[in-house]
């Protein structure tokens, strides 16, 4: 008999009935050692994910990515629009990352540390469960009619579901336009924080929309990563896996029998019992092998194993493996694509821990006047520049000046000489630049100019003093 199954249920997802239309999953309440350690996970990845907005580092949010002021923080870390090279660095570093542990390990990302599932499996399905009662009880109150009991537990329900999505929603906002605006929103009320209350409503509208309608389907069909597991997984890769070896023997899957030898039999292991198929929260049987749906929760496995002591069988029917492992017997071994990820992401790695320390708290650019000559000013040249400071600190900068480094000659500034910067601001402006001709070599000298505060060299930059063609 061949252990290979029918490849049917490829044509077909779970949330989809045979019209097309929304098919609704039960799954049964999961439980066992992995449900166990996932819900540990995931409390403390919500823990850190509700409490990073609000926490501070020398001034600065520890997170927030506020895109429409093009202002992100990672790890406490201001980065600034000229910092942004460092911010596409750091987001192709998660990425390659990303892509190894998914080619090591498959798509365990997606059962435990991604948001969805965490908000979908451990905390609304979980409350799902607490008013409506396990799988049977749900179905049953799907097909019934709606009478008090049902609008009673819907608008239970659903009313809770309204009261996490709108403090997802705030807990959101304040990784886009930092907590400061929120608490500045709650202070002053939504009239006069009209355009983040709009967005905390829209927001709250869509949480609420996808982990009350559109669920698991947001795995199966908006989530991009899902549809790298094509390309990215191989007979190689780890996932939650049935071992179809075992499973299904000589004569395949059959009921259990009490007092029989299954070995003597030709049965395989596997029971037949639907149990791994009502636990999944993606509605799919494992035992078709590795799908698309599939997000490595281990629900089947914890599933399986109870099963499988419960009638005297070993466990790991359903288990971490990779496919050679199960039909081959071959051991895990680190392949030639996952070295050349690893590889890559090392040398990403590398490039950017070196452009951090290559950062500046303070960054200076100098240009030349577009359309403008130099001038004659007596005996000195003067050339005309702009010039825009910013500063990526939490801190004031109240006397910062310019000074010529190397060379001999004077800057003025159009305004005070000595102005102030404050933190995490920008000043604009114009000065010049003038230096005795007979100190020019050619016609166009490159100058080094240092900004100052006080007597505290901040940066260095560097521009382009130009001069006549011929000297004395």
């Amino acid at each position: 008999m061949s252990n290979l199954p029918d490849e049917a249920f490829r044509n077909t997802i779970g949330t989809i009935d045979e019209g097309g239309k929304r098919k609704f999953i039960f799954p049964k309440k999961p439980s066992g050692k992995f449900y166990d350690y996932r819900k540990i996970v995931s409390y403390v990845l919500l823990a850190i994910l509700f409490i990073n907005p609000f926490i501070k580092v020398n001034g600065n949010q520890f997170m927030m990515f506020n895109i429409i002021e093009r202002r992100f923080n990672i790890f406490g870390f201001p980065f600034w629009p000229q910092d942004f090279y460092l911010f596409v660095i750091s987001m192709l570093i998660g990425v390659v990352f990303i892509l190894l542990f998914t080619v090591v390990f498959g798509r365990i990302f997606c059962g435990w540390i991604c948001p969805q599932t965490i908000f979908l499996e451990l905390v609304f399905r979980r409350i799902e469960y607490w008013i409506d009662g396990d799988r049977g009880a749900q179905t049953r109150l799907a097909k019934q009619e709606w009478n008090g009991e049902k609008i009673r537990k819907r608008l239970t329900k659903w009313t809770i579901f309204f009261l996490i999505s709108f403090l997802i929603a705030n807990i959101f906002l304040a990784y886009l336009v930092g907590s400061d605006a929120l608490f500045l929103m709650i202070e002053q009320g939504p009239i006069a924080q009209a355009s983040n209350f709009i967005a905390l409503l829209i927001f709250t509208g869509v949480f609420y929309f996808v982990f009350v309608w559109f669920r698991e389907q947001v795995c199966i069909i908006a989530c991009p990563y899902g549809r790298l597991q094509g390309v990215l997984l191989d007979n190689k890769s780890i996932n939650v896996a049935y071992d179809f070896v075992r499973g299904e023997k000589e004569e395949g899957r059959a009921k259990f029998k009490k007092n029989e030898d299954r070995a003597l039999t030709g049965k395989g292991d596997c029971i037949d019992c639907l149990q791994c198929v009502h636990v999944c929260p993606m509605g799919i049987d494992i035992r078709n092998g590795t799908q698309l749906e599939c997000t490595n929760c281990t629900a089947c496995i914890d599933e399986c194993d109870h099963i499988m002591e419960s009638v005297g069988l070993p466990k790991g029917l359903i288990r971490y493996a990779s496919e050679d492992e199960i039909a081959k017997k071959e051991p895990f071994k680190f392949t030639s694509r996952m070295k050349g990820y690893t590889a890559v992401l090392f040398i990403l790695l590398s490039i950017f821990v070196g452009m951090l320390f290559l950062r500046t708290d303070v960054q200076a650019v100098v240009l030349r006047l577009p359309g403008q000559l130099f001038q004659h000013n007596g005996e000195k040249i003067s050339n005309v520049y702009t010039y825009k400071i910013v500063n990526k600190t939490m801190k004031d900068y109240n006397d910062i000046h310019f000074e010529l480094i190397d060379q001999k000659g004077e800057i003025k500034n159009v305004g005070k000489e000595h102005f102030k910067v404050a933190k995490e601001g920008i000043s604009q402006g114009t000065l010049f630049i003038e230096i005795d001709e007979v100190l020019l070599e050619s016609d166009k000298t490159k100058v080094k100019i240092g900004v100052y505060n006080g007597s505290q060299l901040l940066e260095t930059t560097t521009t382009n003093f130009l001069g006549p063609r011929s000297f004395n």
